[in-house]
């Protein structure tokens, strides 16, 4: 059973302007080879950065790293020039080395005494572009483990629906009276490990548009 519960914003604030002043050194180093813009995304970019005071995992963050000029490298390049100049300055705020995982960079602040993870952040490398039918549609590195390879690949459809679905909410007064506690409990309840709060948010938002006639 878990017990997740929101975390005061004063709390997790000024971890996430680190990783801001952080992330500018990042671009600084990086211009002359590409450039990018960043993005909060996710669960602190709605204040609603949750944790389990029982658990070793503490909270995280979601960034997307958003590249301007994709053509300029291939995947794997830009992910490898990414990780080598967050490591080289992460230390400096107590992180570990990065962590390459399928879809995104990874950096955790541990307490080693206790065995815990006190916070993590996820960086996402993307880009902004068209589909071939002319539609906006957004491309993210992935790591294909089993192959080997880096690919660009497109976002799952679901993506595309969730700032309609988050105006709808907050327009009809849906945010802190059902979202919130809803995506809580849902977070609770949730029996599968493996899987991320990005897909807790999605389903919780989907319930309650559906049961108030989006």
């Amino acid at each position: 059973m878990y017990h997740f519960q929101y975390v005061p914003k004063k709390q997790w604030a000024p971890f996430r302007d680190e990783i801001i002043e952080l992330l500018h050194v990042v671009q600084d180093d990086l211009r002359e080879k590409f450039t990018f813009q960043y993005q909060l995304v996710g669960s602190a970019s709605r204040n609603m950065v949750t944790m389990d005071p029982a658990a070793n995992t503490g909270f995280d963050f979601d960034f997307n790293i958003i590249i301007n000029n994709p053509e300029l490298f291939p995947p794997k390049q830009f992910k490898e020039m990414l990780i080598r100049r967050i490591n080289k300055l992460s230390s400096k705020y107590g992180y570990d080395p990065a962590e390459d995982s399928t879809r995104v960079i990874t950096i955790k602040v541990k307490d080693r005494k206790n065995a815990k993870i006190l916070h993590s952040v996820d960086f996402a490398v993307v880009y902004n572009g068209t589909d071939d039918e002319g539609y906006a549609c957004q491309m993210y590195i992935h790591n294909d483990k089993p192959t080997g390879r880096y690919l660009w690949e497109e976002q799952p459809s679901g993506y595309y629906e969730l700032p309609d679905k988050i105006d709808f909410c907050k327009e009809n007064d849906l945010w802190n009276s059902e979202v919130k506690p809803l995506y809580l409990q849902n977070k609770n309840n949730n029996r599968d490990p493996r899987k991320k709060s990005r897909i807790i948010f999605s389903q919780t938002l989907n319930t309650v548009c559906q049961r108030n006639g989006y």
